[in-house]
């Protein structure tokens, strides 16, 4: 049902040489009338699916040249924009070396955390991950946020951190989380940062993102400090932390660590 109405709308308005074109809401109603398919009870699911969980339709990918994708973006409330961009993924570097952080998550946390991007969160804050990574002091002001933002839309964002450096600059960090084999796009960063230009202003935006990267041990969170660089997306830093038992960090482990401080 879903991919039927997405090619439709994206025939509709699709042709040689058109890089991007806009439309509406309200095409989705009209194109499964059309096609007489079930409307959606949600038609913005629609659209979440194909900007994060799912591919677009072979069809729609093919047009695309070499080292080009089509991504979806919001353009106002129920407008959206198809736009022609080169491919661009955020993916762990398996060659950077692990940092062993003490574990602080509470056992009984641990022992019901089912794996998913609400259990790395929880990972995160009682890790105070955030503040080791970015080398600031910081406090999660809300999880799960939704809201609106002028000439975007309905965005949403996994949580939101508040942090303060020793210079006492101030900074909004929102932080978007992956599983399994999700990968960050520049989508999720691209909303993130008009969040952060909207409703923070005052405040110097931090863009992170964190993973899960497990292996036959245990899992390793994968932090990265985000940048957009026109319409590139870019790694301004990546850290890869294992958490252990403070005990079994021993002394080698102490002077290995010591060695990467700046």
């Amino acid at each position: 049902m879903y991919d039927s109405i997405i090619l439709d709308i994206f025939r509709s308005h699709h042709g040689s040489n058109v890089k991007a074109f806009g439309f509406a809401r309200t095409e989705i109603e009209q194109v499964a009338s059309k096609l007489k398919v079930q409307l959606p009870s949600n038609k913005g699911d629609l659209i979440y699916t194909y900007r994060f969980r799912k591919k677009l339709p072979l069809e729609i990918t093919r047009t695309a040249p070499a080292g080009f994708e089509w991504i979806i973006r919001l353009a106002g409330r129920g407008k959206y924009r198809f736009v022609l961009t080169k491919i661009n993924r955020i993916v762990p570097n398996a060659k950077l070396i692990e940092i062993k952080i003490p574990d602080a998550t509470p056992e009984i946390i641990a022992k019901y955390a089912k794996g998913d991007e609400q259990a790395l969160l929880a990972k995160v804050r009682y890790n105070r991950l955030i503040d080791v990574f970015l080398r600031v002091t910081a406090y999660s002001l809300q999880s799960h946020l939704r809201t609106t933002v002028p000439d975007v839309g309905q965005i949403e964002t996994d949580e939101l951190y508040v942090a303060v450096r020793n210079t006492g600059q101030q900074f909004i960090v929102p932080v978007q989380a992956k599983v399994g084999r999700d990968q960050l796009g520049i989508v999720q960063v691209e909303q993130d940062l008009a969040l952060c230009q909207h409703a923070f202003p005052e405040l110097t935006p931090k863009l992170v993102a964190v993973q899960f990267m497990k292996d036959e041990q245990s899992e390793v969170i994968v932090m990265f400090e985000l940048v957009l660089q026109g319409d590139q997306l870019k790694i301004a830093d990546e850290k890869h932390y294992r958490l252990v038992p403070g005990t079994s960090i021993t002394k080698e482990d102490l002077e290995m660590m010591a060695q990467l401080s700046d």
